[in-house]
């Protein structure tokens, strides 16, 4: 039997999937202009990147009016569990531990006391599916 290849986005496509997962559906000016605000970028630039996802199957497109409307086919949770394993097995040996360690330990962005609940609350779980 055959193996599915797992799609895995370019930067690019994926900066593009973030913005249609959070807002679909979007037109290329709305993407556009959400680029925009963090970096320099033409408008045709990401024009000629959505329309070939498009004929990758990656985002399907509707017209209302003048306007072409996009949505993003991969689920989100399907790309960054492809992201996710990539990094686990090629950085972390495949080591869930060290990816976390490493998280928690590093000054990588701001954690709250509800992510730390939250953390604590599926050590729990855990611990109780494993009967520990």
């Amino acid at each position: 039997m055959k193996k599915s290849k797992v799609y895995q986005p370019s930067e690019v496509e994926l900066e593009i999937l973030q913005i249609l997962w959070e807002k679909q559906p979007a037109s290329v000016r709305l993407v556009y202009e959400s680029i925009l605000e963090n970096r320099e970028v033409g408008y045709t630039t990401i024009l000629t990147f959505m329309q070939r996802m498009t004929k990758k199957g990656i985002l399907v497109r509707t017209k209302k009016g003048k306007t072409h409307f996009y949505k993003a086919v991969p689920k989100e949770k399907e790309v960054q569990d492809t992201f996710f394993n990539k990094l686990l097995k090629n950085v972390y040996k495949g080591s869930s531990m060290k990816l976390m360690i490493h998280a928690l330990g590093q000054d990588h962005g701001q954690i709250t006391e509800a992510d730390l609940d939250e953390l604590q609350r599926l050590i729990e779980v855990k611990k109780k599916q494993s009967n520990l």
